[in-house]
């Protein structure tokens, strides 16, 4: 039978591997080296396609969203759904203050971005982190990817209008 001391001591252990584990996981997950795959389709023939032309820096981000229609005043009842969204899948990383956690603090940001953006980087995070240009360099000086937190345009709306009244409230 082991003592508690040993239990303890075992535990610390198992949960400094899992840590270890998720960042080595998390590390590889952002990682864009496709090398291997890269080189075995062009030995099988099938990399035949030009590479990609550089996407243009409109300011609105890649994804679905093209246009947003925001009023000058904040849409109280849909910024309520916003709050209760934000709360159960981004403050586990996002502050409402300038304060960075996991991801940066979203104090401002509907001030310095387009509100296509900020729903195309709630949509489409991966996509984003590496076509555009403003998303790489919030990747680049965060070192986390943001998880896609498979939320629909109707409620990343809806987070929009939240981050827009917790900015007009500041």
């Amino acid at each position: 039978m082991k003592s508690k001391k040993q239990k303890t001591t075992m535990m610390k252990s198992i949960k400094s591997a899992a840590l270890l584990f998720l960042a080595a996981l998390v590390f590889y997950s952002c990682s864009s080296d496709n090398t291997a795959t890269t080189e075995a389709t062009q030995e099988s023939g099938l990399a035949h396609q030009a590479p990609a032309a550089p996407v243009e820096d409109d300011g609105k981000g890649i994804g679905p969203i093209t246009s947003v229609e925001v009023g000058a005043e904040v849409d109280e009842a849909l910024a309520s759904q916003g709050k209760s969204i934000f709360e159960g899948k981004c403050s586990a990383c996002h502050q409402l203050t300038d304060q960075k956690i996991v991801g940066p603090g979203l104090l401002g940001v509907t001030e310095k971005r387009k509100p296509e953006w900020v729903m195309n980087m709630i949509i489409n995070p991966e996509e984003m982190t590496k076509k555009d240009p403003t998303a790489k360099k919030l990747l680049a000086e965060h070192l986390t990817q943001m998880t896609n937190q498979n939320i629909n345009e109707t409620d990343a709306r809806a987070l929009l209008e939240f981050l827009r009244q917790n900015d007009k409230n500041s």
